[in-house]
């Protein structure tokens, strides 16, 4: 199988390098291919011919997309048209990932895959729009995750942040009424290829089990690193941030569980085996 893995310096696309270390894979970033560019994407489907294409690349600065939203759209909405469409055209398996904020945090309980989108921010819309226009291509092979909180080895993930933020603040301000669930990059990385090894299609939620507010997911990172600190519980409203967001955005993932004939371990759990 020849893997084609976009965005392979962000977190999830190093998490996906090293798991398929063995394999054919052709890894390209922003600066080899922006996937906004159709012709540059045939060129490479056209040389490469791809079965599997994992579409880690994403424009994922949610307060600058406030002000900057044509680049998120470039990139979230009609890059992943564009790999869609090719994916369709050269008979590839197409999987990309999409978000928790295509909800507007006000139902009461997790998010399933079939409750409506509304999302809040121009990120969230972005991002909807690419789930969208993938559908819209009715590719045989196709999958789409949502997810949340992604963290692993790279820099735009909270925990790299709070671990900076601590290296020179004995006190620290945390949202407490923002809930969502913390994903490690190399559990989407297992579960997607497990999935694949299924032929399963279509939009699944995929997070570990479970749910966390910023402040207790801060004080669990902390305490796994052994660093102590006073963590102050605010409302997310103090940071006075440009991008709205969801109050409590935590995604049922029993769909893809059921699917998959596994139960998923939960989000802390994970934390702590990681770190």
């Amino acid at each position: 199988m020849k893997y084609l893995i976009l965005g392979k310096n962000g977190q999830l696309g190093k998490a996906f390098l090293n798991a398929l270390q063995n394999e054919d894979i052709l890894g390209l970033d922003k600066e080899d291919c922006d996937i906004s560019d159709f012709d540059r994407l045939k060129e490479i489907f056209d040389s490469y011919r791809p079965d599997i294409v994992l579409n880690c690349s994403a424009y994922n600065l949610v307060d600058k997309a406030e002000t900057d939203f044509p680049s998120a759209y470039k990139t979230n909405a009609y890059g992943v048209k564009n790999l869609a469409y090719l994916s369709k055209q050269y008979n590839a398996y197409f999987i990309t990932y999409s978000t928790d904020y295509v909800f507007d945090g006000t139902k009461e309980g997790l998010y399933k895959e079939e409750d409506t989108p509304n999302p809040i921010n121009e990120y969230g819309k972005s991002k909807l729009s690419g789930e969208i226009w993938t559908l819209e291509e009715g590719l045989e092979k196709c999958l789409i995750f949502r997810t949340s909180w992604v963290y692993g080895d790279g820099t735009q993930n909270f925990v790299y942040k709070l671990l900076n933020w601590a290296k020179n603040n004995d006190i620290l301000k945390i949202a407490i009424d923002e809930f969502s669930v913390p994903t490690p990059a190399d559990f989407l990385v297992e579960k997607t290829l497990k999935a694949i090894d299924k032929n399963l299609s279509g939009l699944y939620h995929l997070v570990p089990n479970g749910y966390a507010s910023r402040y207790e997911w801060a004080k669990l990172i902390l305490k796994v690193y052994g660093i102590k600190k006073i963590i102050i519980p605010v409302s997310k409203e103090v940071f006075n941030l440009p991008a709205r967001r969801p109050d409590f955005s935590a995604l049922d993932s029993s769909k893809i569980q059921k699917d998959l004939n596994e139960n998923f371990e939960e989000w802390n759990d994970l934390l702590k085996r990681f770190y």
